[in-house]
């Protein structure tokens, strides 16, 4: 794969592959700084994605705007971190409205610290997939069948009323199986407690947790309801980064943020 881009190039720009690799040198031996482009009202998208050597991107993304407003290269979401970022955002006059995000408690905790009135929106495919991850595609118990049911139609939720009733369905799911979901199993040996419908536990406890940061984008629409173009986004990243498999850490890490750069100025 290497060997045809170069070709590509060579064949396209004209020059030798010796200077086309001392092109790329100069440029991954650095990188440009990202401006804050936006700083009223901003719906805020933030999600990570994981690369090799444990490297982690997080980024900060305006949804309006299409443009990453800042990034951290980490080697895990933590909360100190992102705590800083919000921070250093708030620092330069950036209006937070609405943050869109999977419910990583670190980044719950750290909007809440730095801006507490922002309002915080739930990813529902992030909820739906994960209930599904807990759940299966084929739960053998009526109980994990039907709370997959309820999942499955977070995302197709456009209307107070479609959301009402939603919510009436899953509170009387829950009062006919909340005693079975809670359910306790004992081990003699380790004299310690677990939940023994584990996963089904698990499902119910992320929904239920969520439902009060799910629904703002029905008060308004502008609040994304998922972060689905970060998705995208890391997806296109990282098969553009696989055709340079071979940089060492410090020129990856360059590589993204010519790649966030080069994004930004579309």
């Amino acid at each position: 794969m290497e060997r045809h881009v170069y070709k590509a190039l060579i064949r396209d720009s004209g020059m030798s592959q010796s200077s086309i690799q001392r092109l790329f040198n100069r440029f991954l031996s650095a990188a440009p700084v990202i401006p804050i482009r936006s700083k009223g009202k901003v719906h805020l998208l933030i999600d990570g994605t994981y690369f090799p050597n444990d490297l982690c991107l997080v980024l900060y993304y305006d949804h309006s705007l299409d443009y990453v407003q800042l990034y951290r290269h980490t080697d895990q979401e933590e909360y100190i971190q992102i705590k800083e970022d919000l921070q250093n955002l708030k620092n330069l006059g950036v209006d937070i409205y609405s943050v869109t995000c999977d419910g990583h408690k670190a980044i719950l905790k750290a909007i809440t610290k730095v801006y507490p009135n922002a309002i915080i929106q739930r990813c529902l495919v992030h909820i739906k997939r994960q209930s599904r991850a807990y759940l299966s595609e084929s739960p053998q118990l009526p109980e994990g069948k039907q709370l997959l049911k309820l999942s499955k139609q977070i995302t197709a939720i456009k209307t107070h009323e479609q959301c009402g009733l939603w919510l009436l369905e899953m509170k009387t799911w829950e009062q006919k199986n909340l005693s079975f979901v809670k359910q306790k199993s004992f081990n003699l040996e380790t004299n310690r407690y677990w939940y023994t419908h584990k996963n089904l536990h698990s499902a119910y406890s992320l929904i239920t947790k969520a439902i009060p940061n799910m629904f703002w984008y029905l008060n308004d629409p502008e609040i994304p309801y998922t972060t689905n173009k970060l998705e995208g986004y890391f997806k296109h990243l990282k098969e553009k980064l696989t055709l340079h498999s071979g940089l060492r850490l410090e020129a990856k890490r360059n590589f993204i943020k010519w790649y966030l750069h080069l994004k930004n100025m579309k």
